[in-house]
């Protein structure tokens, strides 16, 4: 399904109860909605999911220049309003996390809950020149010369070594992102500047990373859930980066462990009230 909103067309997906509360997934750059295809089925059953292709990526529309994380954040809210939903449990990997947290700082009554995975808060120096470099070289030469780098980085050596088909995979997803949503993108990354302001955020949150993830490591993941009163931490095992690639169903079991309480609270207070 297609929706237009905040100047661009994004690719979008809904499955799942369509009377049940709605999950959105918000995948990490140079990825796309495919990265979620073996944990929405465990998810399904009892919730309505909705995924989305960022700006830039798979299916959906390309903008040129710099994007900011709040423009980021604006595509969520724009598909949420041409899809008439007025609340979500937004759930988002690597840079999905970082726009999840842009949202809940700038408009937390779309929220009803916030899983950050695989999700650093802030952006020091080494971190902002990584991705200039990144970005650079993707518009020399082309989003090839970033693909065997980033999934080196995504995954744990396990994994690489034995799951051929699925590497392979996510070699495609990575070719299929735009130049312009790839530095887009990267320009948004290094502005990242969250997690001084975890403490305001007051909706159930979930911080959750893999134990081998080298870009948003349990050493950073952890001091951020830290800053976030009442929230829950996981980390799951044998897993790096693009976590929910590499272990869909413990991914599955953290997310709806998280969902189920906030969702039986909520229908209790309704019973209170009738």
């Amino acid at each position: 399904m297609k929706v237009r909103g905040n100047g661009c067309t994004f690719n979008v997906s809904l499955e799942g109860r369509q009377d049940a509360p709605v999950i959105m997934l918000s995948h990490g750059i140079a990825t796309s909605l495919a990265i979620w295809n073996d944990l929405v089925p465990l998810l399904a059953p009892r919730y309505h999911v909705l995924r989305y292709d960022s700006r830039g990526h798979g299916g959906s529309g390309a903008t040129s220049g710099a994007y900011s994380l709040h423009q980021l954040a604006g595509d969520v809210i724009a598909i949420l309003d041409e899809l008439n939903l007025d609340r979500v449990h937004f759930v988002g990997l690597s840079m999905g996390g970082m726009v999840g947290m842009e949202l809940a700082l700038c408009a937390p009554e779309r929220m009803t809950s916030l899983a950050v995975c695989n999700a650093r808060g802030a952006s020091p120096a080494q971190y902002r020149d990584a991705w200039v470099e990144r970005s650079a070289s993707v518009r020399a030469g082309g989003i090839e010369t970033i693909v065997e780098s980033s999934i080196a980085r995504w995954f744990t050596p396990h994994f690489l070594a034995n799951r051929a088909d699925a590497v392979e995979a996510m070699r495609g997803i990575v070719r299929g992102t735009s130049v312009d949503g790839y530095c887009g993108s990267a320009a948004a990354l290094c502005e990242l500047d969250h997690e001084k302001h975890l403490s305001r955020l007051t909706m159930p949150l979930l911080f959750l990373t893999g134990a081998q993830d080298q870009g948003a490591p349990p050493a950073v993941m952890k001091p951020m859930q830290q800053q976030a009163a009442g929230s829950r931490y996981v980390e799951l095992p044998d897993a790096a980066h693009i976590s929910v690639v590499e272990q869909p169903r413990l991914f599955a079991e953290a997310l709806i462990g998280f969902l189920d309480p906030i969702e039986a609270d909520a229908a209790g207070r309704r019973r209170a009230r009738a």
